[in-house]
């Protein structure tokens, strides 16, 4: 499984790809304006920053809900590099434009993905990631994972190529528990990478292992 960084902060960035595991990164308007990012311009060369960072997938999400916007958007976002993989929304000049981007060499990832048949429409559409979002669906009281596998089996039995983007992940366990469901990649924040680190008997062994090495210093 993929990991990729949903973040737009350039220091997280940094540091996930500095532990050798990071395969790529997410991010959109919100996470660009939560780090003081805004304006086209400004927006567009952040994109270009993360590229030079990051050598993986760059998801750069549009804002337009019309098919003439989100291709012109798209267009512009995929120009910046070719590792930039354009985000568009399910919905209905979404898919259309996700075929038109296919058609175009143009890769995508479509967002917003909540149920089975949005994803098998995104993958008829030859989206190159879907993104089920895990922690919105149990925010509502609907199982996140059971979609995962849902989808995974849905895509094994009809040789659907999109790759599965387990998104909103909210821990370590979510990670875990994607991995397990058959996520083809998982993003998620920082904070949810490194909390796979963490077990309270690798401290405490850790810790043992130090403490008898001081008997032979």
């Amino acid at each position: 499984m993929k990991f990729f960084i949903d973040t737009a902060d350039l220091k997280q960035i940094k540091e996930a790809n500095d532990l050798g595991i990071l395969d790529g990164v997410t991010t959109n308007p919100s996470l660009m304006a939560k780090v003081g990012i805004s304006g086209e311009e400004a927006v567009m060369q952040h994109y270009k920053t993360i590229c030079d960072i990051v050598d993986g997938d760059i998801s750069a999400e549009v804002v337009s809900t019309d098919f003439e916007g989100i291709i012109a958007e798209g267009k512009k976002l995929a120009s910046i590099h070719p590792n930039i993989v354009v985000k568009v929304p399910m919905i209905q000049e979404g898919i259309k434009a996700i075929k038109w981007f296919t058609d175009n060499g143009i890769r995508t990832n479509c967002t917003l993905i909540f149920s089975a048949g949005q994803a098998i429409l995104a993958a008829k559409a030859g989206a190159t990631y879907v993104s089920p979002f895990i922690g919105r669906i149990d925010d509502s009281s609907w199982d996140g994972m059971e979609l995962i596998a849902q989808i995974s089996h849905i895509y094994q039995v009809q040789g659907f190529k999109t790759e599965i983007l387990a998104a909103s992940i909210r821990n370590a366990l979510h990670i875990v528990k994607a991995a397990e469901a058959g996520a083809d990649v998982c993003t998620c924040p920082l904070s949810s990478i490194l909390g796979l680190l963490k077990h309270p008997l690798t401290d405490i062994g850790l810790a043992q292992f130090l403490e008898d090495a001081k008997k032979f210093a």
